[in-house]
């Protein structure tokens, strides 16, 4: 009877062991799926293509702020806000990626496209008083002066605003 009982354990230890082994085998089974599924979620996508569309379309957004600034006579903070939304979607179209990369490309296109636009305005403005073509007026002014010009203008709420670009280029990047 004694030996049944010490049977009967052994084969209880075995079959707890065999358990903890296909548990911990199917865990590690689980882990292994889990990570390969995170890996392939994440597209590599077109790096080039994103650049060029980032470049592309800030120059568009900086294109239209400064019309838009130099007809109204108003310098509309929301442009910032909608530069950074149209850059982070050209990213994302161009480079169909979803990494943090497309993220940073798209932030500071949206940057640069809020910089330009505030450029351009002002350059547009010289151009209006001066009675001369723009892109005369872009070759004529020094860029340091024009630089003067928007560091001297610069509101605390530029920095909100350029912030929120910033932000709207690196998330509509990635989404």
């Amino acid at each position: 009877m004694e030996d049944q009982t010490n049977n009967l354990d052994n084969q209880n230890q075995e079959v707890t062991k065999v358990n903890e082994v296909s548990q911990e085998t199917i865990l590690n089974s689980n882990e292994q799926i889990i990570d390969n599924q995170i890996i392939s979620t994440e597209k590599v996508g077109n790096i080039p293509m994103a650049l060029l569309f980032g470049f592309i379309t800030s120059l568009i957004g900086a294109s239209l702020w400064a019309v838009i600034t130099v007809i109204t006579k108003y310098q509309i903070g929301y442009m910032a806000i909608a530069i950074g939304f149209i850059v982070g979607y050209a990213v994302k179209f161009g480079g169909r990626g979803n990494q943090i990369t497309f993220g940073v490309i798209g932030a500071v296109f949206s940057l640069l496209g809020c910089i330009l636009g505030n450029y351009f305005s002002l350059i547009g403005f010289a151009s209006a008083e001066l009675h001369i073509g723009f892109f005369q007026t872009l070759t004529t002014i020094s860029p340091s002066l024009v630089f003067k010009l928007m560091i001297d203008s610069f509101q605390g709420m530029d920095i909100i605003l350029y912030g929120i670009a910033g932000y709207e280029g690196f998330k509509f990047s990635i989404l």
